[in-house]
């Protein structure tokens, strides 16, 4: 998924999503790892950014790094492929009349130069949204919880209990920025209550539910 911003100026916070983004800025190209808690961001008013996000397992492909290596981390990506080619990538994109499809092109060219995505990893992804339990999932698999929890490091950066938790969180927070009250919220994305819901996402965001939903403030429990 290709995205832009324009920095304002504000301090904004980044959440987990089990992603793995490409960013260009500056001239630059980073990367950013899965996350496990929110990530901070403060940038100058005016700086462009734009980005990359690979869907969750697909970012080690196309970087060649597993992903628990770039957990909760943000690295140039010539830190990862050294040798100028980084360097070459970050030229092209800056030369682009825009950076954003200058980015987007390169990424086109990343993946195709990979194998296709695993399907093992998309189911993994769908069960574990669906709230299927971590034993059901290695079981469909044909796998041990071990040998799941191992693969999910290399692909997603962390094992399923925390994808699960990420994944939940997330459709959680797309229910109440669309509306549903909080209590429906809980039921319908598996959470025990609304007090469940709110220790989750307080956990992984770092801030109330309602500071992500500030709409809401009024509806909070």
């Amino acid at each position: 998924m290709l995205w832009t911003r324009t920095a304002d100026g504000t301090r904004t916070r980044v959440l987990p999503d089990g992603c793995i983004d490409l960013i260009w800025s500056d001239g630059d190209l980073v990367v950013a790892g899965p996350d496990t808690r929110a990530h901070p961001v403060a940038s100058l008013p005016g700086t462009r950014y734009a980005g990359l996000r690979f869907r969750p397992g697909r970012g080690p492909d196309v970087l060649g790094v597993p992903a628990d290596e770039l957990r909760d981390a943000r690295l140039p990506l010539d830190a990862l492929w050294p040798g100028g080619r980084a360097r070459h990538l970050a030229e092209r994109v800056s030369a682009a009349t825009d950076p954003a499809t200058g980015l987007e092109a390169v990424g086109a060219e990343l993946v195709r130069e990979v194998r296709s995505p695993d399907p093992f990893l998309a189911t993994v992804v769908a069960d574990l949204r669906a709230g299927e339990p971590v034993s059901a999932v290695a079981a469909a698999a044909g796998l041990g919880e071990r040998q799941l929890h191992r693969r999910c490091l290399a692909a997603f950066g962390y094992g399923p209990k925390t994808l699960a938790r990420v994944l939940r969180m997330n459709r959680a927070l797309a229910l109440a920025r669309a509306g549903t009250p909080f209590g429906e919220v809980a039921a319908v994305a598996g959470y025990a209550d609304q007090a469940h819901l709110a220790r989750e996402v307080k956990g992984l965001a770092g801030v109330p539910l309602t500071a992500l939903v500030p709409s809401r403030t009024a509806l909070a429990p």
